[in-house]
Order: C-alpha cells, then sequence, then structure tokens
C-alpha cells in the first residue's frame, strides 16, 4: 500500500531527529530557551519585563514570575483589543477557547509559529509508533477523531474555538478523505445526537485508527454495538488495529474498554494541550511519555509540595529529578511566559526524559491534610477492580467531613459496568491500596482520625448525566477523578442516590 510505504520511509528519516530527543534533550531546551526570549524581545511583554538584559535561566526567573491565567489576562485583553506585538510578535492566529475557573472562559494564543508544532507533533506520535513497533496496519483503513465541534467563532478579528476544531483545519490533505466524522456531523453541538450521527455514518466502514478522550470514546462503542446488534467492536470493525489517546489516565478504563472491543489493540498515548503539545508514548509497553525538547515551549518545573511557598524551586529540564511531583511552568512560542497551564507531573527517566502525568494541581483531595492526587486514586481504584473482578466505568473521589455516621472519611462514587460481588470487600481493597499510595492517608487512618473510606455504586449513565448538568457532555470534557469540596458529590446525592 502506497500510504504504508510512504509512512515508512518518513519515519526512517525521522529517526535522526527522535535521537536527537534522546541524546542532546538539555541543548535543545537551552536553544529553545535562547531562541524563545529573542523572539520575545521586541513585545510588550518582553519590554515590560526587561528582556533585552535576559541572558540565562537565572536572569528570566528574575524578571519573569510564574503567572496563571488570571494574572496572564490583562495581556490577552490587550490582544482582544485589537493589540499587535503583545506576547509574540504580531497577532495571533487563532485563540484556543477552553473553560476557566474564576474568571469563565480561557483564550489561549496559537501563532503562526505555534501552530505547525501541534499538527508536527501528532504526527510525530504515529511515526515513532510505527517505527518502534513496525506496525502499519493502523493506515490501512479509515480514521476517526471523537472531538469536539470544528467550528469556530472570532474575537474580535482572530478565529476562536476549541483546540479540536482548530486542528481539524490543519489536518494533512493525504489524510483528509479517510477521516470521520465528517464535518457537517462534527458541527453538531448537542452530544448525544452528535454520537447518534457518528455511529451511523461509520458503522459500515474499515475503521483502522480511532481517537479520542477514553469515556467518549467508550459511549461511542456501547452505541455501535447496540445499534449493530454485534457483541464487540472487533467484530464492526476487524481492522482496528490502534487507539490514540490523551487528556486522562487509560488504566481505570482499560478493562472495560478491551472487553467492548473484544481483543487487546494496541494504544498510543498524547499529551496535546492548547498551550503547546508535550509529549507522546515512545515504548510498548509504556515507561511514561517523552517529553519534546524542540517544540517551541521552554518548560520549567517546581516541585508540587512547594508550589505555594514564598520563594519555591523553579528548575530548567536539566535539573529535574525522577519521582519528585513537579507542576509544569511553560514559555511557548504563543507568547505565553512563565506560565502554569495546572497540570502536575512527574519524571520516570531523565535519560531519556520521560514523564507520566500526575493530575492538576487544583484537583486534589485534601479536607484532613492527606493530598492525595489522581495518579494515586486511579492506581488505588484500578487495584480494587482488579482485585475483585469489577470493572469500573467512571469515579469521582470527594471528602466527607461531616459524616452522619461515623468519623470523617474518604466517599468514593463509583459507576461500575461490573458490579463487585461483595461491594463492602471492594471499599475494603480500595481502601487499603490508597493507604499504600498515600502515607499520609494511611496515618490519618490508622490513627483514627479518618474511618475507613466509603463507596457509593452508582446506576449507568450517572456521570453523563452529571456532565450534561453542566454542559460537558462529549467532546474534550473530563469528569474530575478529585476534589477537595463537594460539588460534584453533593449532585450525585441529591439527582442520583436519593433522586
Amino acid at each position: 500500500m502506497l500510504i504504508s510505504a510512504g509512512a515508512k520511509l518518513v519515519a526512517r528519516l525521522s529517526k535522526s531527529r527522535f535521537n536527537r530527543w534522546y541524546r542532546d534533550a538539555a541543548r535543545l531546551q537551552e536553544k529553545m530557551f535562547t531562541q524563545l526570549v529573542e523572539k520575545g524581545r521586541d513585545t510588550v511583554f518582553g519590554a515590560d519585563h526587561d528582556f533585552g538584559n535576559i541572558r540565562t535561566h537565572e536572569d528570566f526567573k528574575k524578571r519573569v514570575p510564574v503567572r496563571d491565567y488570571e494574572a496572564f489576562r490583562p495581556y490577552i485583553d490587550q490582544i482582544l483589543n485589537g493589540g499587535k506585538d503583545v506576547l509574540w510578535p504580531g497577532r495571533p492566529m487563532y485563540f484556543s477557547k477552553t473553560s476557566g475557573t474564576t474568571s469563565g472562559a480561557k483564550y489561549i494564543p496559537i501563532t503562526k509559529d505555534s501552530m505547525p508544532h501541534h499538527v508536527h507533533s501528532a504526527r510525530h506520535a504515529l511515526l515513532m509508533y510505527l517505527w518502534k513497533t513496525g506496525r502499519t496496519d493502523f493506515l490501512r483503513g479509515r480514521m476517526i477523531f471523537i472531538s469536539g465541534s470544528p467550528e469556530l467563532d472570532t474575537s474580535g478579528d482572530i478565529p476562536t474555538g476549541r483546540l479540536s476544531g482548530i486542528s481539524h483545519r490543519h489536518v494533512p490533505a493525504y489524510l483528509r478523505n479517510r477521516r470521520l466524522p465528517s464535518y457537517d456531523i462534527n458541527c453538531i453541538e448537542d452530544w448525544e445526537e452528535k454520537l447518534d450521527a457518528i455511529v451511523e455514518e461509520s458503522l459500515s466502514k474499515n475503521m483502522s485508527l480511532i481517537s479520542g478522550i477514553p469515556p467518549w470514546v467508550e459511549m461511542y462503542f456501547e452505541r455501535l454495538i447496540a445499534t449493530s446488534g454485534k457483541s464487540t467492536i472487533a467484530e464492526i470493525f476487524p481492522g482496528f488495529s490502534l487507539f490514540v489517546y490523551g487528556g486522562v489516565n487509560f488504566q481505570p478504563y482499560e478493562k472495560k474498554f478491551f472487553e467492548l472491543i473484544g481483543k487487546e489493540v494496541p494504544s498510543l498515548e498524547t499529551f496535546p494541550a492548547s498551550e503547546g503539545f508535550i509529549g507522546f508514548q515512545d515504548e510498548w509497553p509504556s515507561q511514561g511519555l517523552l517529553l519534546i525538547p524542540d517544540a517551541g515551549i521552554f518548560y520549567e518545573f517546581i516541585p508540587a509540595d512547594q508550589f505555594y511557598d514564598d520563594d519555591p524551586p523553579r528548575v530548567a529540564l536539566w535539573d529535574v529529578e525522577k519521582d519528585v511531583n513537579y507542576v509544569m511552568i511553560m514559555s511557548t512560542n504563543a507568547g505565553l511566559w512563565g506560565y502554569n497551564i495546572g497540570d502536575t507531573i512527574r519524571f520516570v527517566s531523565t535519560d531519556p526524559y520521560r514523564f507520566v502525568s500526575t493530575g492538576r494541581l487544583t484537583h486534589f483531595t485534601s479536607a484532613f491534610g492527606e493530598h492525595v492526587i489522581a495518579q494515586e486514586a486511579e492506581d488505588a481504584i484500578t487495584g480494587a477492580a482488579a482485585a475483585t473482578g469489577a470493572v469500573v466505568t467512571e469515579f469521582t473521589l470527594a471528602p466527607l467531613v461531616d459524616n452522619p455516621d461515623g468519623d470523617p472519611c474518604h466517599q468514593w462514587f463509583v459507576e461500575f459496568s461490573k458490579e463487585p460481588d461483595d461491594l463492602e470487600r471492594f471499599a475494603d481493597v480500595l481502601d487499603k491500596k490508597m493507604q499504600e499510595q498515600n502515607p499520609y492517608y494511611k496515618d490519618l487512618v490508622s490513627g483514627n482520625i479518618l474511618q475507613p473510606a466509603i463507596v457509593e455504586s452508582l446506576p449507568d449513565g450517572s456521570f453523563n448525566r452529571y456532565m450534561k448538568s453542566i454542559g460537558k457532555l462529549g467532546g474534550q470534557n473530563k469528569v474530575p477523578h478529585l476534589s477537595n469540596d463537594r460539588k460534584i458529590a453533593d449532585w450525585l446525592e441529591d439527582n442520583v442516590l436519593r433522586g
């Protein structure tokens, strides 16, 4: 097949670049730092922060504080009001619009310098998979990307929309005729109506690559099976040979996924974000994601447990250590400088630089000082499911401070596709797994400050109901697996358990 032969050739030609990522990542980051600062000198931000006198990373740290979106917003507002050369030379090519916290929508700039990296990095991920595995079967059929609408609005004169919609416009020409869903179907706003249309359009096609956030792809699979009358996805799509995903940890969904498919299918994990394409899987089986050192981003890292200190350490890639939970800070060729994207990661290797996502800085449970992070909760529930034969569809964890039935505790809300035979045993195993993951939590339970966790089993579709209630059903939206308040928990109790 011509496409397969061409892809193999391009993969071979890409080997030298991949090898530079393995051998010279620190040097590539140093070079990226210099290039970014030089380009930013003649901007409003560069003038405000004395870029003309920045020569080293130490100079940069003294002049450019770490900011979140709220602190960055005055510069974004200048751009929205027509300003040029504000954060990066010229004006952004797009704004990627994402959900904010206290300020409503966030407008993340994408420039003509940064846009190619979003496209090329996704291509590099597939080429790396091809190079390392030698498999080209994913190229033999059609490809489907379960994502948000590609329709764009404008903010002033700048096209604005979801990252998936922006990326939709930059899919290489040789893939466009093989990509689903079609534009009109992808523009349907109502998720369930869109899902039905995607199923109808794709059911008779030879799908070989399927991509999307696991819970929404899982819904697609369930709808396909219900519509077709078949028992597995493998019967519907015999050529399905690669699942590409990002945004959430696949591990809690993996067992249910493969049961729906009817066989194990290779997967490729990626880490795209509106701020830039950060990394992707480069080993099978995986040992974390390979950080891309030359994709228009200079990285800094702050230990998460020191992030709120007065003067926390702020290290470049060449100074990171393994097994430290870091907050990731980015400066980019889209004009973000010392920008906290809110994600936390942990390096599992520094030769080469591979990392695992550990969650969001704002997504944690620490009502009692335990500071549980997403990775710990996901590993605990995956272990409990494996030990009890349960299959978990979705879950969230919240603190129960005022427990009417006893001492404070962790309260888990779990949707099962296969219930454990004994829910109390599942809760007991889950609590012990969490104690293994988090020693602070173990001390609280063993010291009788907290009672062991309780588990609430939810009926099928409960989390979809919650996401629909907040207008975030489908697309790139994700159920938070952790919270330090009871917003989600109270909704589930009021509308599902007592509804």
